[in-house]
């Protein structure tokens, strides 16, 4: 791969929610400048909800672009997870004003981009833009999984957003699955459809 110019602009793409058995998955894109000025960017599962709920607005303030891109729970069940999480991260890139002239993505599974694209293992770790996708994306989910559980109470969304906590699964039993749960993943598949 030919390395950009310098005044590339580079988007870093990561996705979360991956696996959860409830709920949409995120991606984001984030392009970030060269001399950002943010403070504190790191791991978001390093970070607080508090943090990243102060981060996140700082780093879509400063940014030259950023987007999100989701695929929702029918999409998932219909096509796989993985290729729902680079749908997402698709999605999130098309959604950028302006087509990035590099993706930087987390991970080793690389979705078609038409543009140039390099994997990062441990990205979220390393580079500020994934840092900062990581970020704005698991705020915009929580914020989504948040809103869901008003909408589908009994299973505790809000507190778990969607993972398979003990509290989660035991709802999942007692009451069956909902409309937003994956039923492609093997708890929610054998809780069966809860009664309408």
């Amino acid at each position: 791969m030919t390395t950009p110019p310098v005044a590339a602009r580079i988007a870093g793409i990561d996705e979360v929610g991956r696996g959860c058995l409830a709920g949409p998955v995120f991606a984001a894109a984030v392009v970030l400048p060269a001399a950002h000025g943010l403070v504190g960017l790191k791991d978001s599962k390093a970070l607080t909800e508090r943090q990243r709920n102060h981060l996140s607005p700082k780093i879509q303030a400063v940014a030259l672009d950023w987007a999100i891109g989701i695929a929702t729970p029918e999409e998932i069940d219909a096509i796989n997870i993985l290729q729902a999480t680079l749908l997402a991260m698709q999605r999130a890139v098309a959604a950028l004003k302006q087509p990035p002239d590099l993706c930087l993505i987390d991970g080793s599974q690389q979705p078609a981009m038409p543009m140039p694209v390099r994997m990062v293992i441990g990205g979220d770790r390393v580079d500020p833009s994934i840092m900062a996708a990581a970020i704005v994306a698991k705020v915009a989910r929580d914020a989504e999984m948040t809103r869901l559980d008003a909408q589908f109470p009994g299973y505790g969304l809000a507190r778990h957003k969607g993972y398979g906590t003990p509290v989660h699964l035991k709802a999942l039993r007692e009451q069956g699955a909902s409309v937003i749960h994956r039923m492609s993943f093997a708890p929610c598949a054998e809780a069966g459809v809860r009664a309408r």
